[in-house]
């Protein structure tokens, strides 16, 4: 009967050791877990952090980039024509005015990403964001700059989402203001395709022809630009091509999946 009450009592103590071990290891697996699972939102946090401040960059490059090209041509031709036509020199300077007031329009929008206004502040930048559907504006904007431009949009026009809207609209914008570094002669075509599953983008212009000696301007003076480009629409799982042509000028073309089943 005695051994039977030992081997019950050892049981017993191996079991409660078994269990008080089992528990510490589970302890310390979910201190472990959580400590992971801490180390992983913390990483996810800067990298959102480290992704917000390039998305700022990127923007801060298209906007200062194009308007101040715009400026810094209009400028020239108001000086050009000061003496000899103040009328047109009047309406060059007006169009150095307007994209001075976009480009601080738009980077009180942008900055406000930043520093967010109180609810209810009066002051609160209400401009819209680059869109597809502000193309007409950016066109007018171009062609007033001395750029004329073709605009063919192709497919059903529809709602689409805000990244690829703003991203298509910024490949259109910076395509057309390295196009306006070609100097006068220059043409552009813009093409906008609608598909379901994709938005098709392309830019062409006329510049120098590269076989017949022409001296073709890089797209963007230190390639930011298009460096910033390929790295937006690769967000979205898209496809930028970017090369001169060899009849002359430059052309862009990017693909933007729109998800939809």
């Amino acid at each position: 009967m005695w051994l039977l009450v030992a081997a019950l009592a050892v049981v017993a103590v191996v079991l409660t050791f078994a269990y008080v071990r089992g528990r510490r290891a589970h302890t310390r697996a979910l201190e472990e877990r959580g400590w992971l699972l801490e180390r992983e939102r913390e990483t996810a946090a800067r990298n959102a952090v480290d992704a917000e401040r390039a998305r700022i960059a990127h923007d801060l490059h298209d906007i200062v980039s194009h308007n101040v090209s715009v400026m810094v041509i209009q400028t020239g031709a108001a000086r050009q024509v000061l003496a000899t036509d103040p009328s047109q020199a009047e309406a060059a300077l007006l169009a150095v005015e307007a994209a001075g007031r976009d480009t601080m329009a738009e980077l009180r929008h942008l900055l406000g990403v930043l520093a967010p206004k109180a609810d209810g502040d009066p002051d609160e930048d209400l401009s819209p964001q680059p869109s597809l559907t502000r193309l007409s504006e950016l066109i007018d904007r171009i062609a007033f700059a001395g750029l004329p431009v073709d605009v063919r949009i192709s497919g059903d026009p529809c709602a689409l989402p805000t990244g690829v809207d703003v991203t298509a609209y910024r490949i259109i914008q910076e395509a057309l203001t390295n196009a306006l570094k070609h100097g006068d002669g220059v043409k552009a075509e813009v093409t906008v395709r609608y598909a379901p599953h994709a938005l098709r983008v392309e830019v062409l212009n006329s510049g120098p022809s590269v076989l017949t000696g022409g001296r073709a301007p890089a797209p963007d003076g230190d390639g930011r630009g298009l460096l910033g480009l390929k790295q937006r629409v690769g967000v979205y799982g898209g496809q930028l091509d970017a090369r001169r042509r060899l009849g002359g000028g430059f052309r862009v073309r990017a693909k933007l999946p729109l998800g939809r089943p």
